[in-house]
């Protein structure tokens, strides 16, 4: 392979991030699920429990079949026409959430769309992470995937703002720059905002071309027609014989824990804003772009730091700074900060919110760039789609726990704050799991 297609191959890899961002960004955290919660469901504290059980949902399904694909794959060695069909189930899932209408009676088929469009993103996500370690050398594999999630920030920070100037609308009618959205659509049904499912299908489906000119599979090891029983077969050794391999048995269950709980962050984060500070679609918008823009440059300043120190340290620091930025989050509200009142109408809730964003971004973009080089350290280069299946499975086996225990506990107490203090427990075991897993791996 010549330099040129090299660079090419890694640039088509990590245009998968660049398109696939906008589904977490726009979707999970900043436009679409506060808009659902506060104006489809019409009461913050429901809303936030149905999404919440509607992620879990999704993310137990990720979990059983995660790690069977990613058998399948490596036996024939086959990725592409995977994720091509995760692509579709993308595309079909975001783009008819633009028919979730303000309180609209029945919100169960956006919900399932919107899952399917979840598991679809998921699973393409495995599928193209296995290729990483076959871009470049081990030693250059951190700053690769540093690199690739920078890419990724920034292309959900353009979408975000494309959102914002000239899409969703405040309760005046107008976008962030003073326009009616655009293309005449209708502020007062919501046609702005409700234009942030298309918007990402149709990035989506423009900007994965460049991976499937540029990324190939290796050829095919085996048929298609005995591949599963094979895969099937060698998935059940390679978990028989996790116990005897501690350090990666280690990352995986602590990983499924501290993944779990920043996704628990992600997903209720525009959702907390909403409905605790009574913030607009348009104001979480910009608390977005404050963190997506701390996400890129700490993603790419963590790639660096991962090629230098490895990933083990960037994970540890990603993790105590996420428990303290949580704990802050809890102890905040429209009256006080950190338990000390505060003036009525004081902009201080807000400017420490924001704050908060600002880090949540900065180390949410470490710990996962990250944590992806430390499975690449961990696992068994022949065996990488199913690794980064198993992965998957380690973070969404307990996929559900975060946003089901937030959504039980937010029921339970009619408190969103208190509703996200589970997460705070998730980091803190995935530290003590941390403590087992060796930062080069176990060399075999």
């Amino acid at each position: 392979m010549t330099e040129v297609s090299t660079r090419k191959r890694v640039w088509g890899w990590m245009f998968f991030d660049w398109a696939s961002q906008p589904y977490n960004t726009l979707l999970i955290t900043f436009i679409f699920a506060p808009y659902f919660t506060s104006a489809v469901v019409g009461d913050s504290v429901q809303g936030q429990a149905v999404w919440g059980y509607t992620v879990g949902i999704a993310g137990v399904i990720i979990a059983i079949f995660a790690p069977i694909l990613g058998a399948w794959s490596d036996t024939t060695g086959s990725r592409r026409p995977w994720i091509a069909l995760f692509s579709l189930m993308y595309v079909f899932g975001s783009f008819l959430l633009w028919w979730a209408v303000p309180g609209m009676q029945n919100y169960i088929w956006i919900l399932v769309v919107f899952g399917i469009g979840l598991i679809g993103m998921e699973f393409a996500t495995i599928f193209t992470n296995a290729y990483l370690p076959e871009l470049g050398p081990r030693e250059e594999v951190g700053k690769l995937s540093g690199n690739g999630w920078a890419l990724g920030y920034v292309g959900g920070l353009i979408t975000l703002v494309i959102m914002l100037a000239l899409l969703a609308e405040n309760s005046k009618g107008v976008t962030l720059i003073g326009i009616p959205p655009i293309f005449g659509l209708d502020a007062a049904a919501r046609e702005g905002t409700r234009a942030v499912g298309p918007l990402t299908a149709i990035w989506y489906a423009i900007f994965i071309i460049p991976f499937f000119l540029w990324v190939k599979d290796m050829p095919r090891k085996t048929t298609a027609k005995g591949a599963l029983g094979t895969g099937l077969k060698q998935l059940k050794k390679t978990l028989a014989n996790l116990p005897k391999h501690p350090s990666l048995f280690a990352f995986l269950g602590a990983s499924m824990l501290y993944r779990d709980a920043l996704n628990g962050i992600y997903t209720f984060g525009g959702i907390y804003a909403k409905g605790v500070l009574g913030w607009s679609v348009v104001s979480i918008g910009v608390f977005g772009i404050l963190a997506i823009t701390s996400g890129a440059l700490f993603a790419w300043l963590g790639g660096k730091a991962d090629h230098k120190y490895g990933p083990k340290p960037v994970i540890l620091v990603s993790i105590f700074t996420l428990v303290a930025v949580v704990f802050v989050i809890v102890m905040l509200d429209r009256n006080s900060v950190l338990g000390f009142a505060v003036a009525p109408g004081s902009s201080l809730p807000d400017i420490v919110f924001y704050a908060c964003g600002f880090v949540i971004g900065a180390a949410g973009g470490t710990i996962q760039s990250a944590s992806r080089t430390m499975l690449v350290r961990q696992a068994d280069p022949d065996r990488m789609t199913e690794a980064f299946g198993l992965y998957a499975l380690s973070g969404k086996a307990t996929a559900f726990l975060a946003p089901i225990a937030i959504a039980i506990t937010t029921q339970v107490t009619q408190s969103q704050r208190l509703g996200v203090t589970p997460v705070i427990v998730l980091f803190v075991l995935g530290l003590i799991l941390l403590t087992w897993v060796k930062p080069e791996g176990e060399k075999s």
